[in-house]
Protein backbone atom coordinates (compact mmCIF):
# COMPACT_ATOMS: atom_id res chain seq x y z
CA UNK A 1 0.00 0.00 0.00
CA UNK A 2 3.17 2.47 0.61
CA UNK A 3 1.66 6.32 1.66
CA UNK A 4 -1.50 5.47 0.25
CA UNK A 5 -4.89 4.29 2.36
CA UNK A 6 -8.26 3.83 1.47
CA UNK A 7 -11.44 4.79 3.46
CA UNK A 8 -14.95 4.04 2.65
CA UNK A 9 -17.56 7.60 3.20
CA UNK A 10 -20.38 6.96 1.73
CA UNK A 11 -22.94 4.67 0.57
CA UNK A 12 -25.06 4.35 -2.80
CA UNK A 13 -28.70 4.86 -2.75
CA UNK A 14 -29.98 1.21 -2.21
CA UNK A 15 -27.48 1.07 1.02
CA UNK A 16 -24.49 -0.47 -0.99
CA UNK A 17 -21.04 0.82 -0.06
CA UNK A 18 -19.45 2.62 -2.62
CA UNK A 19 -15.15 3.54 -2.47
CA UNK A 20 -13.73 6.31 -2.16
CA UNK A 21 -10.26 6.51 -2.81
CA UNK A 22 -7.98 9.12 -0.56
CA UNK A 23 -4.92 9.93 -1.93
CA UNK A 24 -2.09 11.12 0.53
CA UNK A 25 1.44 10.70 0.63
CA UNK A 26 2.78 10.61 4.30
CA UNK A 27 6.44 12.19 3.49
CA UNK A 28 4.69 15.40 1.47
CA UNK A 29 2.02 16.65 4.65
CA UNK A 30 1.62 20.02 2.44
CA UNK A 31 0.19 18.23 -0.54
CA UNK A 32 -3.81 18.49 0.04
CA UNK A 33 -5.80 15.59 0.14
CA UNK A 34 -7.84 14.56 -3.70
CA UNK A 35 -11.74 13.20 -3.02
CA UNK A 36 -12.78 11.49 -5.85
CA UNK A 37 -16.78 10.92 -5.75
CA UNK A 38 -18.05 8.34 -7.62
CA UNK A 39 -21.88 8.93 -7.04
CA UNK A 40 -23.51 11.87 -6.65
CA UNK A 41 -25.48 12.47 -2.89
CA UNK A 42 -27.78 10.10 -1.43
CA UNK A 43 -31.94 10.93 -2.86
CA UNK A 44 -34.19 11.73 0.15
CA UNK A 45 -36.67 9.05 0.55
CA UNK A 46 -40.01 8.59 -0.77
CA UNK A 47 -42.11 10.61 2.18
CA UNK A 48 -39.48 13.04 3.06
CA UNK A 49 -40.58 16.69 2.21
CA UNK A 50 -36.95 17.11 0.38
CA UNK A 51 -38.18 14.34 -1.92
CA UNK A 52 -40.42 16.64 -3.83
CA UNK A 53 -39.13 19.14 -6.11
CA UNK A 54 -40.27 22.59 -6.13
CA UNK A 55 -43.43 22.50 -8.55
CA UNK A 56 -44.44 19.30 -6.53
CA UNK A 57 -44.34 20.88 -3.37
CA UNK A 58 -46.10 23.92 -4.93
CA UNK A 59 -49.02 21.82 -5.66
CA UNK A 60 -49.47 19.92 -2.76
CA UNK A 61 -49.10 23.08 -0.70
CA UNK A 62 -51.66 25.09 -2.79
CA UNK A 63 -54.34 22.21 -2.87
CA UNK A 64 -53.91 22.28 1.30
CA UNK A 65 -54.47 25.68 1.30
CA UNK A 66 -57.40 25.61 -0.65
CA UNK A 67 -58.56 22.05 1.33
CA UNK A 68 -57.98 24.42 4.63
CA UNK A 69 -60.22 27.05 3.35
CA UNK A 70 -63.29 24.81 1.79
CA UNK A 71 -62.89 22.87 5.07
CA UNK A 72 -63.31 26.74 7.09
CA UNK A 73 -66.72 27.55 4.92
CA UNK A 74 -68.24 23.76 4.81
CA UNK A 75 -67.80 24.34 8.81
CA UNK A 76 -69.40 27.78 9.12
CA UNK A 77 -71.77 26.66 6.26
CA UNK A 78 -73.14 23.76 8.59
CA UNK A 79 -73.07 25.57 11.60
CA UNK A 80 -75.86 28.21 9.59
CA UNK A 81 -78.22 25.60 7.99
CA UNK A 82 -77.33 22.53 10.78
CA UNK A 83 -76.91 24.07 14.26
CA UNK A 84 -78.55 22.05 16.12
CA UNK A 85 -76.58 19.20 15.14
CA UNK A 86 -73.08 20.92 14.35
CA UNK A 87 -72.90 22.73 17.26
CA UNK A 88 -72.38 19.39 19.64
CA UNK A 89 -70.32 17.77 17.31
CA UNK A 90 -67.91 20.94 17.17
CA UNK A 91 -68.12 20.86 20.55
CA UNK A 92 -67.15 17.56 21.32
CA UNK A 93 -64.28 17.91 18.70
CA UNK A 94 -63.06 20.96 20.31
CA UNK A 95 -63.29 19.70 23.92
CA UNK A 96 -61.58 16.45 22.06
CA UNK A 97 -59.00 18.45 20.86
CA UNK A 98 -58.15 20.77 24.24
CA UNK A 99 -57.93 17.92 25.98
CA UNK A 100 -55.57 15.22 24.38
CA UNK A 101 -52.57 16.07 25.51
CA UNK A 102 -53.18 15.62 29.26
CA UNK A 103 -54.78 12.23 27.72
CA UNK A 104 -51.95 11.27 25.94
CA UNK A 105 -49.15 12.51 29.05
CA UNK A 106 -51.29 10.16 31.16
CA UNK A 107 -50.86 7.35 28.60
CA UNK A 108 -47.20 7.81 28.50
CA UNK A 109 -46.95 7.14 32.21
CA UNK A 110 -48.40 4.20 31.55
CA UNK A 111 -52.27 4.24 32.23
CA UNK A 112 -54.67 2.78 29.38
CA UNK A 113 -56.54 5.32 27.28
CA UNK A 114 -60.13 5.14 28.52
CA UNK A 115 -58.96 4.68 32.02
CA UNK A 116 -57.39 8.10 31.53
CA UNK A 117 -60.18 9.40 29.19
CA UNK A 118 -62.76 8.63 32.33
CA UNK A 119 -60.61 9.84 34.87
CA UNK A 120 -60.16 13.20 32.84
CA UNK A 121 -64.08 13.48 32.70
CA UNK A 122 -64.46 12.32 36.45
CA UNK A 123 -62.16 15.36 37.50
CA UNK A 124 -63.70 17.57 35.15
CA UNK A 125 -66.98 16.91 36.35
CA UNK A 126 -66.45 17.24 40.06
CA UNK A 127 -64.32 20.33 39.28
CA UNK A 128 -67.61 21.71 37.41
CA UNK A 129 -69.69 20.63 40.19
CA UNK A 130 -67.81 22.28 42.91
CA UNK A 131 -67.37 25.79 40.86
CA UNK A 132 -71.36 25.98 40.55
CA UNK A 133 -71.74 24.91 44.26
CA UNK A 134 -69.66 27.92 45.05
CA UNK A 135 -70.36 30.33 42.40
CA UNK A 136 -74.44 30.27 42.15
CA UNK A 137 -74.37 31.57 45.68
CA UNK A 138 -71.81 34.58 44.68
CA UNK A 139 -73.88 35.58 42.04
CA UNK A 140 -76.89 35.30 44.10
CA UNK A 141 -75.92 37.50 46.65
CA UNK A 142 -73.70 40.23 43.89
CA UNK A 143 -76.72 40.44 42.29
CA UNK A 144 -79.34 40.95 44.81
CA UNK A 145 -77.05 44.21 45.49
CA UNK A 146 -78.13 45.37 42.32
CA UNK A 147 -80.86 47.92 43.11
CA UNK A 148 -78.36 49.18 45.68
CA UNK A 149 -76.13 49.85 43.13
CA UNK A 150 -78.81 52.37 41.21
CA UNK A 151 -80.15 53.96 44.39
CA UNK A 152 -77.08 54.70 46.01
CA UNK A 153 -76.09 56.30 42.58
CA UNK A 154 -79.30 58.98 42.82
CA UNK A 155 -78.16 59.54 46.25
CA UNK A 156 -74.37 58.99 46.31
CA UNK A 157 -72.36 58.91 42.80
CA UNK A 158 -74.02 61.93 41.13
CA UNK A 159 -73.40 64.55 44.10
CA UNK A 160 -70.08 63.58 44.03
CA UNK A 161 -69.69 64.19 40.34
CA UNK A 162 -71.32 67.51 40.51
CA UNK A 163 -68.93 68.12 43.20
CA UNK A 164 -65.65 66.72 40.96
CA UNK A 165 -67.28 69.34 37.69
CA UNK A 166 -68.03 72.18 39.84
CA UNK A 167 -71.52 71.92 38.13
CA UNK A 168 -74.76 70.37 38.55
CA UNK A 169 -76.12 67.43 36.35
CA UNK A 170 -79.86 67.83 34.96
CA UNK A 171 -82.73 67.19 37.53
CA UNK A 172 -83.17 64.34 34.95
CA UNK A 173 -80.47 62.09 35.61
CA UNK A 174 -81.07 61.85 39.29
CA UNK A 175 -84.25 61.13 38.45
CA UNK A 176 -83.92 58.68 35.74
CA UNK A 177 -81.45 56.83 38.21
CA UNK A 178 -83.24 56.94 40.84
CA UNK A 179 -85.98 54.71 38.65
CA UNK A 180 -83.58 52.29 37.51
CA UNK A 181 -82.91 51.46 41.06
CA UNK A 182 -86.57 50.79 41.64
CA UNK A 183 -87.05 49.19 38.28
CA UNK A 184 -83.76 46.52 38.88
CA UNK A 185 -85.00 45.82 42.18
CA UNK A 186 -89.04 45.07 40.69
CA UNK A 187 -86.87 43.33 37.80
CA UNK A 188 -84.94 41.18 40.80
CA UNK A 189 -88.08 40.00 42.30
CA UNK A 190 -89.58 38.94 38.85
CA UNK A 191 -86.45 37.28 37.81
CA UNK A 192 -87.60 33.95 39.33
CA UNK A 193 -91.22 34.07 37.96
CA UNK A 194 -90.27 35.26 34.97
CA UNK A 195 -87.83 32.34 34.12
CA UNK A 196 -90.07 29.93 35.02
CA UNK A 197 -92.56 31.23 32.24
CA UNK A 198 -89.74 31.08 29.96
CA UNK A 199 -89.09 27.58 30.59
CA UNK A 200 -92.57 26.93 30.41
CA UNK A 201 -92.82 28.37 27.13
CA UNK A 202 -89.77 26.98 25.89
CA UNK A 203 -90.90 23.56 26.83
CA UNK A 204 -94.00 23.99 25.36
CA UNK A 205 -92.49 23.38 21.88
CA UNK A 206 -91.82 19.68 22.78
CA UNK A 207 -89.58 19.09 19.64
CA UNK A 208 -87.27 22.13 20.13
CA UNK A 209 -87.67 21.11 23.46
CA UNK A 210 -86.04 18.01 23.30
CA UNK A 211 -83.86 18.71 20.54
CA UNK A 212 -81.96 21.02 22.75
CA UNK A 213 -81.63 18.74 25.96
CA UNK A 214 -80.70 15.97 23.30
CA UNK A 215 -77.51 18.39 21.87
CA UNK A 216 -76.69 19.64 25.46
CA UNK A 217 -76.49 15.50 26.89
CA UNK A 218 -74.81 14.72 23.79
CA UNK A 219 -71.49 16.73 24.10
CA UNK A 220 -69.84 14.94 26.97
CA UNK A 221 -71.03 11.71 25.39
CA UNK A 222 -69.30 12.52 21.62
CA UNK A 223 -66.25 14.20 23.54
CA UNK A 224 -65.60 11.11 25.24
CA UNK A 225 -65.50 8.80 22.18
CA UNK A 226 -63.61 11.21 20.27
CA UNK A 227 -61.17 11.88 22.97
CA UNK A 228 -60.83 8.11 23.40
CA UNK A 229 -60.31 7.06 19.43
CA UNK A 230 -58.91 10.50 19.44
CA UNK A 231 -55.34 8.91 17.86
CA UNK A 232 -57.00 5.88 15.64
CA UNK A 233 -59.27 9.17 13.98
CA UNK A 234 -56.22 10.90 13.42
CA UNK A 235 -53.81 7.99 11.98
CA UNK A 236 -56.99 7.17 9.31
CA UNK A 237 -56.93 11.00 7.93
CA UNK A 238 -53.39 10.58 7.89
CA UNK A 239 -53.81 6.73 6.08
CA UNK A 240 -55.85 8.73 3.37
CA UNK A 241 -52.99 11.04 2.50
CA UNK A 242 -51.18 10.39 -0.63
CA UNK A 243 -47.93 8.79 0.36
CA UNK A 244 -45.42 10.94 -1.51
CA UNK A 245 -46.55 14.28 0.02
CA UNK A 246 -47.72 12.64 3.36
CA UNK A 247 -44.55 14.11 4.96
CA UNK A 248 -45.62 17.80 3.17
CA UNK A 249 -49.20 17.38 4.52
CA UNK A 250 -48.53 16.26 7.84
CA UNK A 251 -45.85 18.95 8.29
CA UNK A 252 -48.45 21.51 7.52
CA UNK A 253 -50.72 19.84 10.13
CA UNK A 254 -48.20 20.28 12.57
CA UNK A 255 -48.04 23.98 11.93
CA UNK A 256 -51.85 24.47 12.23
CA UNK A 257 -51.72 22.17 15.61
CA UNK A 258 -49.20 24.56 16.70
CA UNK A 259 -51.01 27.53 16.43
CA UNK A 260 -54.46 26.12 17.52
CA UNK A 261 -53.51 24.37 20.95
CA UNK A 262 -51.55 27.62 21.68
CA UNK A 263 -54.88 30.18 21.06
CA UNK A 264 -57.62 26.67 22.76
CA UNK A 265 -55.51 26.10 25.55
CA UNK A 266 -52.86 29.21 25.92
CA UNK A 267 -55.72 31.60 25.70
CA UNK A 268 -57.86 29.55 28.43
CA UNK A 269 -55.39 29.43 31.18
CA UNK A 270 -54.35 33.21 30.28
CA UNK A 271 -58.10 33.90 30.57
CA UNK A 272 -58.27 32.02 34.30
CA UNK A 273 -54.94 33.74 35.48
CA UNK A 274 -56.19 37.53 34.90
CA UNK A 275 -59.71 36.57 36.08
CA UNK A 276 -57.70 35.64 39.70
CA UNK A 277 -55.69 38.34 39.23
CA UNK A 278 -58.29 40.97 38.58
CA UNK A 279 -60.61 39.39 41.12
CA UNK A 280 -58.10 39.41 43.83
CA UNK A 281 -57.36 43.06 42.97
CA UNK A 282 -60.83 44.39 43.03
CA UNK A 283 -61.67 42.18 46.61
CA UNK A 284 -59.41 44.07 47.93
CA UNK A 285 -60.77 47.24 46.69
CA UNK A 286 -63.82 46.27 48.59
CA UNK A 287 -65.29 46.31 45.18
CA UNK A 288 -69.28 45.08 44.87
CA UNK A 289 -69.24 42.04 42.02
CA UNK A 290 -65.41 41.96 41.80
CA UNK A 291 -65.79 38.72 41.17
CA UNK A 292 -67.78 38.86 38.37
CA UNK A 293 -66.03 41.84 37.43
CA UNK A 294 -62.93 39.53 37.30
CA UNK A 295 -64.34 36.94 34.96
CA UNK A 296 -65.71 39.48 32.57
CA UNK A 297 -62.22 41.32 32.35
CA UNK A 298 -60.05 38.14 32.27
CA UNK A 299 -61.89 36.04 29.80
CA UNK A 300 -62.63 38.92 27.93
CA UNK A 301 -59.08 39.44 27.53
CA UNK A 302 -59.34 37.09 24.37
CA UNK A 303 -60.37 40.04 22.34
CA UNK A 304 -57.37 42.49 23.00
CA UNK A 305 -58.72 45.66 25.00
CA UNK A 306 -62.21 44.42 24.84
CA UNK A 307 -62.28 42.84 27.76
CA UNK A 308 -60.09 45.51 30.06
CA UNK A 309 -62.14 48.21 28.91
CA UNK A 310 -64.72 46.77 30.08
CA UNK A 311 -63.50 45.71 33.39
CA UNK A 312 -61.83 49.04 34.08
CA UNK A 313 -65.56 50.87 33.39
CA UNK A 314 -67.26 48.22 35.74
CA UNK A 315 -64.31 49.10 38.02
CA UNK A 316 -64.54 52.13 37.80
CA UNK A 317 -68.79 52.27 38.72
CA UNK A 318 -67.95 50.04 41.41
CA UNK A 319 -65.81 52.29 43.04
CA UNK A 320 -68.40 55.06 43.07
CA UNK A 321 -70.96 53.31 44.18
CA UNK A 322 -68.61 51.78 47.14
CA UNK A 323 -66.58 54.72 47.76
CA UNK A 324 -64.61 54.17 50.94
CA UNK A 325 -61.71 56.39 49.90
CA UNK A 326 -58.76 57.16 46.82
CA UNK A 327 -56.86 54.18 48.20
CA UNK A 328 -59.89 52.20 46.74
CA UNK A 329 -58.74 54.18 42.56
CA UNK A 330 -55.20 53.56 43.88
CA UNK A 331 -55.69 49.54 43.98
CA UNK A 332 -57.93 48.77 41.41
CA UNK A 333 -55.90 51.11 38.61
CA UNK A 334 -52.79 48.99 40.20
CA UNK A 335 -54.17 46.30 39.63
CA UNK A 336 -54.99 46.77 36.24
CA UNK A 337 -52.05 47.63 35.65
CA UNK A 338 -50.15 44.93 37.14
CA UNK A 339 -52.36 42.47 35.74
CA UNK A 340 -52.21 44.36 31.95
CA UNK A 341 -47.93 43.70 32.62
CA UNK A 342 -47.61 40.49 33.74
CA UNK A 343 -49.94 39.19 30.52
CA UNK A 344 -47.54 40.86 28.15
CA UNK A 345 -44.56 40.54 29.62
CA UNK A 346 -44.88 37.13 31.55
CA UNK A 347 -48.09 35.19 31.09
CA UNK A 348 -48.81 35.42 27.31
CA UNK A 349 -45.05 34.94 26.32
CA UNK A 350 -44.75 31.86 28.96
CA UNK A 351 -48.39 30.15 28.20
CA UNK A 352 -49.33 31.37 24.77
CA UNK A 353 -45.52 32.34 23.29
CA UNK A 354 -45.58 33.76 19.36
CA UNK A 355 -47.36 30.62 18.06
CA UNK A 356 -50.96 32.52 16.93
CA UNK A 357 -49.06 35.66 15.74
CA UNK A 358 -52.05 37.81 15.17
CA UNK A 359 -51.67 41.18 15.66
CA UNK A 360 -54.18 43.53 18.49
CA UNK A 361 -55.70 45.04 14.98
CA UNK A 362 -56.42 41.51 13.36
CA UNK A 363 -58.03 40.01 16.22
CA UNK A 364 -60.24 42.58 16.60
CA UNK A 365 -61.40 43.12 12.54
CA UNK A 366 -61.76 38.86 13.21
CA UNK A 367 -64.31 39.18 15.53
CA UNK A 368 -66.13 42.31 14.16
CA UNK A 369 -66.22 40.40 10.82
CA UNK A 370 -67.31 37.15 12.00
CA UNK A 371 -69.56 38.02 14.70
CA UNK A 372 -71.10 40.00 11.67
CA UNK A 373 -71.52 37.27 9.34
CA UNK A 374 -71.80 34.56 12.21
CA UNK A 375 -73.28 35.96 14.55
CA UNK A 376 -72.19 34.63 18.47
CA UNK A 377 -70.34 31.67 17.26
CA UNK A 378 -68.81 33.56 14.52
CA UNK A 379 -67.05 35.86 17.31
CA UNK A 380 -65.99 32.22 19.04
CA UNK A 381 -63.85 30.86 16.19
CA UNK A 382 -62.94 34.11 14.50
CA UNK A 383 -59.62 34.02 15.98
CA UNK A 384 -59.13 29.90 15.72
CA UNK A 385 -60.21 30.22 11.92
CA UNK A 386 -57.78 33.73 11.70
CA UNK A 387 -54.90 32.04 12.89
CA UNK A 388 -55.86 29.21 10.71
CA UNK A 389 -55.91 31.02 7.51
CA UNK A 390 -52.75 32.96 8.85
CA UNK A 391 -50.80 29.49 8.32
CA UNK A 392 -52.34 28.71 4.98
CA UNK A 393 -51.73 32.95 3.89
CA UNK A 394 -47.65 32.32 5.14
CA UNK A 395 -47.73 28.87 3.23
CA UNK A 396 -49.14 30.64 0.04
CA UNK A 397 -46.31 33.55 0.90
CA UNK A 398 -43.43 30.82 1.20
CA UNK A 399 -44.38 29.34 -2.33
CA UNK A 400 -45.03 32.74 -3.92
CA UNK A 401 -41.50 33.94 -3.00
CA UNK A 402 -39.74 30.85 -4.85
CA UNK A 403 -41.28 31.22 -7.92
CA UNK A 404 -39.81 33.42 -11.32
CA UNK A 405 -42.57 35.31 -11.12
CA UNK A 406 -41.21 37.04 -7.76
CA UNK A 407 -37.59 36.31 -8.78
CA UNK A 408 -37.96 37.75 -12.01
CA UNK A 409 -35.69 34.97 -13.43
CA UNK A 410 -36.41 32.81 -16.35
CA UNK A 411 -35.32 29.50 -15.65
CA UNK A 412 -36.80 26.65 -13.70
CA UNK A 413 -38.05 27.24 -9.92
Amino acid sequence: MGGDREAVIGRRKRGSERAVKVLQQAPAPEISPVLHVVHPEPVPPAGDPAALDEAAARRVDLVWSGAMVGSLALVFALLSVFGGVAVPVLLALTGAYAFNPVVTLLEKRGLDRTLGTSLLFVAGTLLMVGAGLYLVPVFRDEAAKLPGFFTRASTQVVPQVESLLGMSLPELVSQRTAELGEKASELLQSAGPTAARLVASFAGNTARFVATLLGLSVVPVLAFFFLQDYPRLMGSIKDLLPRRSVALVSQRFREVDEVLSAFVQGQLAVGAILSVIYAVGLSVARIDLAIAIGLIAGFGNMVPYLGTGIGVVLAMMGVLLSWQGPWQLAVVAATFVVGQMLEGFVITPRVVGEKVGLSAVAVILAVLAFGELFGFVGILLAVPASAILKVVLSVVIQRYRRTDLYKGGAGGP
